[in-house]
Formats: structure tokens, sequence, C-alpha cells
């Protein structure tokens, strides 16, 4: 068609021609977003291409879950709020000096670690001078919510002064409704509580009234944690806060993979999915009570001289000989912390590297690191789920399993139930548990909470539990792999091109 054919055919239907001129515009404005920073070259052709395949639809989903970090300015004014906290911390009142104390811990020197830790711990301790590594920690496995639910709940009754509650879920079933009835009993006898929740996590809880239920308990707030909010002009869907964390009195922290829902402990004939929660004691738990605070007070506002109160901050004495760091990431780009964390530690690996993750879909430079490992003659093992409970992801990490494989990679599909559990060991002498799991959302957009731990004794336990989900599974073997039906690596390949959005 010429070029005044063209013409007559728009006059003729102006409808398309304002519609087309709509679509450009908004796939430019999503080109200049998305290359307004350095980002993966595959996410970026990829959603560039849902924008141009999809008018309009592609630019909400873009805006929707393809903002995958805090923009700058708006991540300066809330780090100028923590800095609002962090300098309430130098004050010498006769109200405020444990806690001016607990700061002097952060700037001391880190106890005696031996040349190895000390080597492996130096990239950390530049990227993350917030959070100190402290000594005299006791830090205790508990597996499953079988385990972990009755020493949280005792936890909670036994409080005397604050409850602080954190979950990226919390059930609106039994376990949900349980956690809610204690810590309210616990209010309403004096205990100040606070429970953050997330709300797309939570969402049935949310929806379903649970939480609605305690808005007038005494002593007691509920907090959903959002990042999308039209009036804060706000749309990040994507942006989840996956922590699971709690501190009771200050004294007793807990934290880990473990959600507060019904799949997390056994129900009748169902077994409970198989997961890793720990329980801590010592300075450590002085580090998790400020990652609360620190959440807390963005989505409340809540006056910084009542979080950092002294009762918040007490002095807590050595419990333990474990050596921990807690290690918080997020979406803003100065806090990508998880995959330096993980990248880190296995190319510092001498001997072995021991990897549990319920979902897998590392970036390139892990996958490249792991590798790498292997071919050096480092045993690696990975552990992933049979199944997963989103069946996309099971097919999008087999897509990743046969360059691992040649290079040497040891890959196990654990048989049901389902392992939602997070762990890492290297060398028998660091693990690396908690919230984060191994795939782009957690290294990328969630926020995430970790601890590496330098303890021989616990990564030794540590290291029985993985063992355990190790014999349960079954090793993928490199030649059957390799002759898998061809209709497999179609899947496999198709679910891998969205491994960026997964």
């Amino acid at each position: 068609m010429s070029a005044e054919t063209w013409a007559d055919y728009f006059r003729g239907t102006p409808w398309l021609s304002l519609g087309a001129t709509v679509h450009v515009c908004l796939f430019l404005a999503v080109a200049l977003h998305v290359l307004r920073h350095r980002r993966r070259a595959d996410s970026t052709w990829l959603w560039l291409f849902l924008t141009w395949s999809l008018p309009v639809i592609g630019s909400v989903l873009y805006a929707m879950f393809g903002v995958d970090r805090v923009p700058r300015p708006r991540w300066r004014r809330t780090v100028q709020r923590r800095a609002r906290l962090r300098g309430l911390r130098d004050a010498v009142t006769e109200e405020l000096i444990p806690e001016a104390y607990w700061r002097s811990v952060g700037s001391a020197p880190a106890p005696p670690v031996d040349e190895w830790t000390a080597a492996l711990d130096r990239p950390m301790q530049t990227l993350l001078d917030s959070y100190p590594l402290l000594g005299g920690n006791q830090i205790t496995p508990l597996l499953t919510g079988d385990a972990a639910f009755p020493d949280m709940l005792h936890a909670i009754r036994g409080a005397q002064h604050h409850v602080h509650l954190q979950s990226f879920i919390i059930g609106n079933d039994d376990v949900g409704r349980e956690f809610m009835a204690a810590v309210a009993e616990r209010a309403k006898a004096g205990v100040r509580v606070r429970v953050l929740y997330d709300r797309f996590g939570s969402s049935h809880a949310l929806w379903g009234g649970l939480f609605r239920k305690y808005r007038r308990t005494p002593n007691m707030t509920v907090a959903g944690w959002t990042q999308s909010n039209l009036f804060r002009k706000q749309l990040h869907l994507n942006l989840r806060n996956h922590r699971k964390i709690m501190i009771v009195d200050g004294q007793v922290g807990f934290m880990g993979g473990i959600n507060l829902n019904g799949y997390s402990r056994t129900q009748g004939d169902q077994p409970a999915i198989r997961d890793y929660h720990f329980r801590l004691q010592g300075p450590i738990v002085q580090e998790l009570q400020y990652s609360f605070l620190s959440d807390w007070y963005v989505m409340t506002d809540e006056a910084p001289e009542v979080l950092l109160s002294a009762k918040h901050f007490q002095k807590v004495p050595p419990a333990g000989t474990a050596l921990a760091r807690l290690i918080n990431s997020g979406p803003a780009s100065d806090m990508h912390v998880a995959v330096d964390m993980f990248f880190n530690a296995v190319v510092a690996a001498r001997k072995q590297v021991f990897i549990i993750t319920p979902y897998f879909l590392p970036s390139e430079d892990l996958l490249r690191a792991l590798r790498m490992a292997a071919l050096r003659g480092v045993r690696v093992y990975l552990v992933v789920p049979e199944r997963s409970n989103h069946w996309y992801t099971t097919w999008a990490s087999r897509a990743m399993y046969e360059d691992l494989l040649e290079s040497g990679v040891r890959i196990f599909e654990r048989a049901p139930p389902f392992i939602h559990a997070k762990a890492m060991t290297v060398d028998d002498r660091l693990a690396i548990v908690g919230s984060a799991n191994w795939d782009i959302r957690s290294l990328y957009s969630n926020y995430e909470t970790n601890l590496a731990v330098y303890d021989s004794r616990f990564v030794t336990h540590i290291k029985l539990l993985m063992l355990e989900d190790l014999h349960a599974s079954r090793e993928v073997n490199l030649t059957a792999f390799k002759n898998r039906p061809i209709v497999h690596r179609y899947l496999e390949n198709l679910c891998g091109l969205f491994s960026p959005l997964l």
C-alpha cells in the first residue's frame, strides 16, 4: 500500500490511529524507564517484547510487575527516615543508655576469627557495615512447623514487654488464627504487640477478615506491608516483604523460611512441608530487632523514640559460641547483597558447597560460579523439589540442569512432601540460612533476611538435616537427562524464557 493509501485508511478509522499512537507512546515510556537503570539484558528484552506485543496490557503488566527496584530518590527518603532512627542511637540519656551501648557494639572490632573466616567475611563487612559480625550467639535449628510453632508460641505466651511478629504469609487457617489469638491474649495482658504481614502473601487472611478482627485489641497494632500506593505514586506489586521473623522481649528471636500457615505443620495424614526455622539467642537478636523496627517504621511512621526505647534494646548477654551476621537484602540497587553473599560463598569454597532451595532460578553469574567451583574440584550438591508448588518453576529450573551436570554439579530432586527449606553450607565452616531462595525474585525483588553463621557445631547440625533431605531424593543422571523426551526440552526452555519474571 502506498503512503496515500495508508493515510486514507487511517482517516477512515481515527480510533485505530489514536490506538496506535497510544500504543507507541506507552512502549516508548516503558523503553525509557527500563533503560534508565542498568538491569539484566534478558529481563529488559523480555519486557520490551511483551510491551510491544501486548498493546496497553503489556505496559500495565510492566508497571505492576516489571519495576523490581525502589527508585533511588524515594529510597533516599526512606534511608533518611532510617537515619533518624540511627541518630537517636547516639543519644546518651538515662532512657537510651542501653541502646547507645548496643550501637557501640556495631562500631567495635569484630570478634577474633581465623584467616579463612576473615577472608570470606571481608566483602560482607564492607557491604553490610550496619550489620556487624557478632559473637556469643546460640542458634538452634527447628525442623518444620511441628518443631518451630510450639517453641514460638511458648515464647509468645511468656512475653513480658513486647512481641514483634513479621511473616510473608499469615494464613487464614488454624495456624494463622492460633498465632493471632496468642499475641492478642498477651496484648490484653499489657504486652505491646506489633504484627507486620505482607499484603500479597497474606491476602487470604487480609480479605478473609482475620486481621480486621484485632483492629481494636488494646496494645496491639497490625500492619500490612505494601509498596503499591497511588497516593505515594507507587505501583510496585512485584515488591514483596518475604521476611519471617519474631522477637520477644528483645531476648529471643526466630527467623528462617517457615510461614505461619497450615501447610507448615503436620495435619492428620498430611505431612508438613519440609522447612527450616531457627531460634536465636545472644547479641544477634538485637540485629533482628532493628530489622523489624526499620520495616515497621516504613509502614507505620510510629515515633522513632518509641521504637528505639531502651526496653527494645536491653543488653543481651552471650548465649553461645556462634559468630553470626544478619544479611538484609531488597530491591534497592544498593541492597542486592543476596547475590553477592551467595556468589562470594561459592567462589571461596575449597572443598564442598551444599545448597537446598525450593526454587532454583539463579542469575547467570551464580550459575557460572557453581560450574567453575565444580570444575576446580569442589564437591557441589544441589537439592531441589521433585515437584514444585508452582509447576512452571520446576520446568524452568530443569532448563539449567544440563550445563551444571556436565561441569560436575550433582543435582538431587527430593520426593514429596514439598521442600521449602533454604540453606547453604560451605566447607563445613559456614552456613547461610534464612528466607531467600535461589531465584531472581528473592535475589533482586523481595525484601529478605538471611543469616551467615560461622560455627562448626551449627554447620554440622544443618548439614545433617540437609543430608536427610538428600537421602530422600533421586539423583539426576546426566545421560538419562540428555535422553529425556523432546517435549520436555521445549517445555523447559519455554518456561525458562520467563525465569526473569518468576
